[in-house]
């Protein structure tokens, strides 16, 4: 019986050690995930916020074009 205790202890211990190698590593995978996306999600904010910021810009130096261009016109 000591025999057969020891070929269960010898397949089962190193088995048991790499699923819970899988599980660790895949929880770390999870977290790695969450962090690109919350990071994708904080970049998409950044760019539509500078987005918008080079359309204001843009809109301003057309009005300004705008009204040197009137004032040509009229001279």
């Amino acid at each position: 019986m000591a025999d057969a205790t020891q070929v269960i202890f010898t397949v089962s211990i190193p088995t048991l050690a790499v699923l819970i190698g899988i599980l660790v590593n895949n929880s770390r995978l999870n977290d790695t995930n969450r962090r690109i996306d919350d990071l994708r999600s904080h970049m998409d904010t950044r760019f539509s916020s500078t987005d918008a910021l080079f359309t204001e810009r843009l809109r301003r130096v057309e009005e300004v074009l705008d009204a040197r261009l009137k004032h040509l016109e009229e001279s």
